[in-house]
Parts: C-alpha cells; sequence; structure tokens
C-alpha cells in the first residue's frame, strides 16, 4: 500500500507541476500579448491597502442580499490557502505515518486552526453547491445567474474542494486515534470524534494504511485539479483565485472605487489619440481581441463567472441577448484560443493583409487559425465572437461594474468595442446615426436651432439671467447653470429646467445659464462610440467655458442632467477642463439644510424614487434626492426592490434613448412595473432621461387604463417647489 502511494502521489504531482509551470508561462504570453494599459500602477501604497480590504473583508462580494454567500466563499477561500500545508503533510505521511511539520506540527495553536478551517470550509462549500443547484439553469433559465457559465468546471472546482476538506478530516481522524487512541485534546479538537467514530478499534496497521490511501488520495485529487486548471487556461472559476489578486490591483482607480463614471480616453498602443492629427496607423477602438490592453485581457481571464452581471443587467433582464457575463466569456475564450497565433506574429495590417508569413504560421494549428479568422462583432449566423444585437443592447448603466467581485470593467470594453464598429466600421444602429448628424450640425440630439434653448424663459415669471446678455461677468454670479439639451428643448425635462430655476430664484442663489452658447457635452455621441464627435463637443464645451469663467478661481457648474454632470465633472477634464460641479438636487438639499428652502405645503402622496444610473452607480449620488423627499411634509417613499446600488436603468443610456427596443421586453416598461408595484401615486426622479423613459410608458399605461390620469412621473425639484411655494 505505501509504495503504491508513494509512486502514484509523486507520479501525478510531478506531471501536474510541470503543466502548471507551462500554464503559467502561456498564461502571463496570453495576457501581455495586449496593448499598453497606462495608469494602473499609480499610488501603490492605496492600491494594497485597497487589495488588502476586498480580500480580506470580500467588500466587493458580501454585499446586502449576498452576505451569507459572501460569508461562505471567505471561509472557502482562507481554507484553501491555509490548509496548503495539510498538502505538504500529506507527502510527509507517504513515508511515516505520523509524520508532523517541523515546528509547528504538534503546536495546538496550528491544529486546532487547521482543523476548524476545514470543518467550517467543508460546511461552507455544501452550502455554496446548495446555492448553485437551487439556481441550476436547468431550473430557472434565463432567470438563472449561472445560465451561460460553463456548469462542469464549477461542479469540478467544488468537488474537489469537497473531497479535499473530506480528506483532511479523515486523515485527522486516523492520527488521533494512532497517536492519542481518539482521546479529547485541543490539538485533535475536531477530530477526535471522528477517531472514536471510525477507528475505535482499528489496529495501527490498518490505520497506518489508512492514512497512507488517505493522504494518496488528498495528493491525487489536489494534483488533478492543478492538471485540469492547466489544460483550461480560460477556466475562470479556478483561475480566478490566482488572477482576481492582480485584477483588483490594477483596477482602474487608485482609490479603489469601481470603473464607473468617465470612461477610458481611447489609446492606440497605450497613447491618447490626437484627433486633430492622429496617426496614419493609430488604431480606433477595438476591431479584435488583441486591440484590448492587457488589463482587459486578464479582466477576462479572471471572470469567476458567478453571474452577478448578468443578474443585474437590464437588458438581459428584459429578453436582450447582451450579458455582460457572456460577452467576458466569448471574449476571454477567443483570446486564449487565439492566442498561439497572434503570439507567432499573426494579425491584419491597416490594409487587411496577414502580417504573418506562411514560414511564421506554419506551427500554429488548424484550429487556432480558425479561430483567428471569426468575425469579431457580426451575427450569429456569421459566427461572430460578439454579436452585435449584444453590443448595442448595452445601456452603460454600470450594474455589471458595481456588482462584479473581481472588478472587471465591462463598461469601458463595450463602449471599446462600439467605437471600432461606429469610427472604422460605420456599423450602428440607423437611428443613432440622425442622433448623432443632430449633435454635429445643430449641437445637439434633436436637431433644434441653438435659439430654442432660450424659449422657457418665457414660459416664467421670474427673471432668468443669461450670460452675454443680462450678465456680461460671471464674478457676479455663484453658479453657472448647465441646462443641458434635454431640460432646453423636451418639454417633459423643461418642467424641471423651469422648477429648478424657480427654487434658485427662490432661495436668492445668483446663478446665469449660457442660453444658445451651449452644446451638447457629447456624452451620446461617446457612449455610442463615436469618440471623434465627443472630442469636438468635449474640446469646444471646454474652450468656451474657459473663456466665460475668466479668471475666476472656482468656476462653480449645476447640473440638471445627470449625463451632463457626469461629463463635465469626470471626463472634461480628459481635455482640460477642469470644473467645480454639482447636482442639481446635491444643491437643492443644501440649500434646505441652509434654511434657504422651506418646504411647508404638505403634499399628501405615495412616492417611489427612481435612481438614475449616472448619478447613482456612476457618482455615488443617493442621499440627497431622497433627504429632500424626506423634508417635503407628506411624502412617504417606498424604495423599489432594486435601488441606490442595484437600481434598474430607464433604458435611455448608452445613447438607447435615440434607438428603438426591438428586442424583448422595453426597460422602462419593467422599471415602471417594479415602480407600480410600490402602489406610487407619483414616480419621482432626479434625471431627465430617466423622466422621459418613465413618462412614456406611464403614459401608455394611461391609454390603456392600467394607471389613473392622476399618475405622474416628476423631479424632485418639482415636488420641492410645490411644497416651498
Amino acid at each position: 500500500m505505501q509504495i503504491a502511494a508513494i509512486i502514484v502521489s509523486l507520479g501525478i504531482a510531478a506531471v501536474g507541476i510541470a503543466l502548471f509551470g507551462q500554464v503559467l508561462v502561456r498564461m502571463y504570453r496570453t495576457i501581455t500579448m495586449g496593448q499598453p494599459a497606462p495608469g494602473r500602477t499609480g499610488n501603490p501604497w492605496a492600491r494594497t491597502r485597497n487589495l488588502v480590504i476586498e480580500f480580506g473583508a470580500h467588500t466587493r462580494l458580501a454585499r446586502k442580499g449576498k452576505r451569507s454567500i459572501g460569508a461562505a466563499h471567505w471561509l472557502v477561500m482562507v481554507s484553501f490557502g491555509l490548509l496548503f500545508l495539510t498538502l505538504v503533510t500529506a507527502f510527509g505521511q507517504l513515508f511515516s505515518p505520523t509524520f508532523q511539520l517541523p515546528v509547528i506540527g504538534h503546536w495546538w495553536p496550528y491544529q486546532f486552526v487547521s482543523e476548524f478551517f476545514t470543518v467550517a470550509g467543508l460546511l461552507a462549500i455544501v452550502f455554496l453547491m446548495g446555492v448553485r443547484l437551487r439556481n441550476l439553469p436547468s431550473k430557472k433559465g434565463r432567470k438563472s445567474r449561472f445560465f451561460g457559465s460553463v456548469m462542469w468546471q464549477a461542479y469540478f472546482v467544488e468537488y474537489v474542494i469537497l473531497g479535499v476538506m473530506l480528506c483532511i478530516l479523515t486523515l485527522r481522524g486516523a492520527e488521533a486515534a494512532l497517536e492519542n487512541g481518539s482521546k479529547f485534546s485541543m490539538e485533535y479538537f475536531f477530530s477526535a470524534p471522528i477517531a472514536q467514530a471510525l477507528f475505535k478499534n482499528a489496529s495501527v496497521d490498518t490505520l497506518q494504511n489508512v492514512i497512507w490511501a488517505v493522504a494518496a488520495l488528498k495528493i491525487v485529487i489536489s494534483f488533478t485539479w492543478m492538471i485540469t486548471i492547466s489544460l483550461n487556461s480560460n477556466m475562470g472559476v479556478a483561475w480566478h483565485r490566482f488572477l482576481a489578486f492582480f485584477n483588483i490591483w490594477f483596477k482602474k482607480k487608485e482609490d479603489g472605487t469601481t470603473a464607473l463614471g468617465a470612461l477610458n480616453p481611447m489609446l492606440s498602443n497605450g497613447v491618447p489619440i490626437d484627433f486633430e492629427d492622429p496617426d496614419e496607423d493609430a488604431v480606433f477602438g477595438v476591431g479584435k481581441v488583441e486591440d484590448f490592453s492587457w488589463k482587459g485581457l486578464l479582466d477576462f481571464s479572471t471572470c469567476t463567472e458567478c453571474g452577478r452581471c448578468q443578474d443585474q443587467c437590464p437588458a438581459w433582464n428584459t429578453g436582450k441577448p447582451l450579458s455582460p457575463k457572456l460577452v467576458v466569456l466569448a471574449l476571454r475564450d477567443n483570446a486564449h484560443a487565439k492566442a498561439p497565433y497572434v503570439l507567432a506574429g499573426g494579425g491584419l495590417d491597416m490594409a487587411g493583409e496577414e502580417k504573418a508569413t506562411e514560414e511564421m504560421l506554419k506551427g500554429v494549428p488548424h484550429d487556432v487559425l480558425a479561430e483567428a479568422a471569426r468575425p469579431f462583432v457580426g451575427s450569429p449566423e456569421e459566427n461572430a465572437v460578439i454579436a452585435a444585437e449584444a453590443l448595442w443592447s448595452c445601456t452603460t448603466c454600470g450594474a455589471c461594474v458595481e456588482q462584479c467581485p473581481v472588478d472587471i470593467e465591462h463598461v469601458d470594453h463595450i463602449v471599446d468595442m462600439r467605437r471600432y464598429q461606429v469610427m472604422i466600421e460605420s456599423a450602428f444602429p440607423s437611428e443613432a446615426g440622425t442622433m448623432l448628424k443632430n449633435i454635429e450640425n445643430k449641437g445637439n440630439p434633436w436637431g433644434m436651432p441653438a435659439k430654442r434653448r432660450l424659449d422657457w424663459i418665457s414660459e416664467v415669471d421670474f427673471p432668468v439671467p443669461v450670460f452675454g446678455e443680462d450678465v456680461e461677468n460671471l464674478d457676479e454670479v455663484e453658479y453657472l447653470y448647465w441646462v443641458g439639451c434635454a431640460g432646453s428643448l423636451e418639454d417633459r425635462a423643461k418642467k424641471t429646467t423651469k422648477a429648478f430655476a424657480e427654487l434658485l430664484h427662490i432661495a436668492g442663489v445668483k446663478f446665469a445659464i449660457l442660453g444658445g452658447e451651449e452644446s451638447c457635452t457629447g456624452d451620446p455621441a461617446r457612449r455610442l462610440g463615436n469618440e471623434f464627435l465627443f472630442q469636438m463637443q468635449a474640446m469646444a464645451n471646454v474652450e468656451m467655458l474657459n473663456e466665460v469663467f475668466g479668471d475666476k478661481p472656482v468656476k462653480k457648474i449645476v447640473a440638471t442632467c445627470p449625463h451632463c454632470f457626469n461629463s463635465l465633472a469626470n471626463e472634461y477634464p480628459q481635455v482640460g477642463g477642469h470644473f467645480d460641479v454639482i447636482h442639481h438636487t446635491q444643491l437643492l438639499d443644501t440649500l434646505v439644510d441652509e434654511g434657504r428652502l422651506t418646504p411647508i405645503t404638505p403634499i399628501e402622496q405615495n412616492i417611489t424614487y427612481h435612481d438614475p444610473c449616472y448619478l447613482g452607480r456612476h457618482n455615488k449620488v443617493y442621499t440627497p434626492p431622497r433627504e429632500i423627499i424626506a423634508k417635503v411634509p407628506g411624502l412617504r417613499n417606498t424604495e423599489m426592490h432594486r435601488c441606490k446600488e442595484k437600481g434598474f436603468c430607464c433604458g435611455a443610456g448608452g445613447a438607447r434613448m435615440w434607438m428603438e427596443e426591438r428586442i424583448g421586453k422595453r426597460i422602462n416598461t419593467e422599471r415602471v412595473d417594479e415602480a407600480l408595484s410600490t402602489n406610487p401615486d407619483v414616480i419621482s426622479t432626479a434625471c431627465p432621461y430617466c423622466l422621459v423613459m418613465l413618462g412614456d410608458s406611464i403614459t401608455a399605461r394611461k391609454q390603456a387604463g392600467e394607471v389613473p390620469e392622476s399618475m405622474e412621473v416628476v423631479d424632485v425639484s418639482q415636488l420641492l417647489l410645490r411644497s416651498v411655494k
């Protein structure tokens, strides 16, 4: 028994270690075949601190509603690392059944901790296996967050962990029986009862054979796992336990916050593109998997296939083909399958010709060449890596990024692919083309004349100062009010504009607007993928704003549109625009706190508040709108089950406002269904896009007689104004 155990164990260990060494080299080469990713190593102390916090406290995994899963995963994770020494012990036991590690082997705290985490890890993995089995795609279909995950890999990993834990407990029981006759001690706190139950009357020979056999089994299970992941470099459910540390450390933001807010600037070979004079060989966006940065390829390889992104995605939840998880898995599989071709020098030049010679590619397998020949974005009939319909279904709401436990940057990757489709392939939904032309020619998505931006002023009975007409110098005012395209030109959004301006007037806040000088921030163009148009709009606006503010030291801007707010505050610094930008709900909340606005008139209504994605998830502004609602007498706010960080999109972001939904249920309809489940009289929000989308759904329901005519969708500022007046 002993000789056989030694031969089998050492043999499989040798194979496993050799293959693991090879796959580490292959994994490194595959990830680093991506483009440079500048800005990923700044402030190493902050990055390390964030990694320790995310790892140690499981802050990204143990979210509200998922804390039991987070706790179980933490126990399994800690057990995996902590119990590595039991594998070392198992090798020693092949030669001597009584072997223990030098120094700490018989130290009772070490033995106690090892046994505790073995038992805890065993219970935790059984719990997690139960969670998976309760949520199988065969039971829940698309509603299962594991839909599309490679299930055999998950089962394999779970049963490996289960098998290892059972082996450790069995070994400990046999050790306890062999060493102290199964008597209770701190050293064998958990395993003494096992020894009593299984090995009470066993002979020394029997116990030795059990230790040899189980130690060998533990080694075989462990190195079978190593061999399996070595042969499957795209097995994210296993590889994430190594790669997640790197992915978290190299995340986009040094302070550890999610990769939301500003999109990445468009780079070519790691250098920002000069849109006024781009290099001839500049790569615009991502047209093939190797165009992603190495951080993107690391993202794809790190995916755990947990499906939390898919579970929260508004497109997936309304029957559309987009699943952030499936996009990442498709990119991961394509990258790993195509890597030998790319690393051999394969690829197309700017003219679409193969760069590599036949000699360079002669050793590349045919299946790899076939993978390299697949269209990158296209239709399922073309066997494309990414379905075009999935790419254009994204609202860039950021729910996927917010939920991902390993900090994958889905939105940036999706927009990078859109950039190539728009700027190189000119392949995008036709309705969006009209929007782009309108921004380029008229400075707004609706194509209205610039002078129409002032029409709303004639509809109010208080003065609205216009820069260049009523105000010559912004030193005279505290805030420049950026009204935005929707706030100036869309009838429903104009109600928010008028309400907010009146509240500023009542509070005595000195402000001014730009009127016809305003132009679209470029947000819809950028989210669609037309980076050139965004740059054109942004640079023109920054130049204009800098000229308007002059030498004013603090350049304060307030915006009612979260999309404008996000562009001005987070993205304009990329083109030299540095302004102090706040959202109107933040300012109104402050004015109420200061006593400059006093809500007095009760509004006896039930309300539910919808979080705009670009105000909430992208900029973490959740509290001010709710505080305003709470200060209005009579209002009773009931939260929807998907709110705040888990809020559900209205369907307008990512330039979807100007694209038709032809697949599945309309996202705004789904959101209004959730809102109506709270039995509201009023649905409130703080974004003109949301106001329009939710309002469209309510209007349709009124026409169908499903909701009362009194039902309305209003901005928080409108509610506050009603109470203040």
